[in-house]
């Protein structure tokens, strides 16, 4: 007895996006020995530009930050681990990363905090005084001096 199978659509796109992500990450990210570009987030507050990226696996001895002029480089590397192995799949992320930011908001680089927690690297830039949002007072205008008649 055989059987139909009918066609469905949205299983060949998700299995089609697969392939074109495995051949993307393959292609642009591991290829030459060039590191991938670390993903980050950053937002903005009245005080400070603050970056946030994920780095499961890392710990802060495996992180490099440097902040050099208005340059912000972000550099790790996840060792292979598990040599020798015939992998039927393997997905994680081997390799070096890099992540290199033009911080165009002047900061004061020797306040800048990198803090480690959970596999998130959190980088908090504060805001150089002459960047800062400044509360400019209205006053009325003062009463002229002499009075024209």
């Amino acid at each position: 007895m055989s059987s139909i199978n009918r066609w469905n659509p949205v299983r060949e796109l998700l299995s089609m996006r697969d392939e074109m992500d495995r051949l993307f990450n393959e292609r642009f990210f591991r290829s030459e020995g060039r590191p991938y570009l670390l993903p980050i987030d950053a937002y903005m507050t009245d005080d400070a530009l603050i970056l946030v990226a994920d780095v499961p696996g890392l710990s802060p001895e495996d992180i490099n930050v440097t902040f050099e002029g208005d340059t912000l480089t972000i550099r790790g590397e996840y060792k292979p681990n598990g040599e020798g192995k015939n992998y039927l799949l393997r997905e994680r992320t081997v390799g070096k990363f890099e992540r290199v930011l033009t911080i165009n908001t002047p900061v004061d680089g020797s306040k800048i905090e990198a803090e480690f927690e959970n596999g998130t690297i959190t980088l908090t830039l504060p805001k150089a005084e002459a960047a800062k949002p400044k509360q400019i007072t209205v006053r009325p205008k003062a009463a002229a001096l002499h009075s024209h008649n």
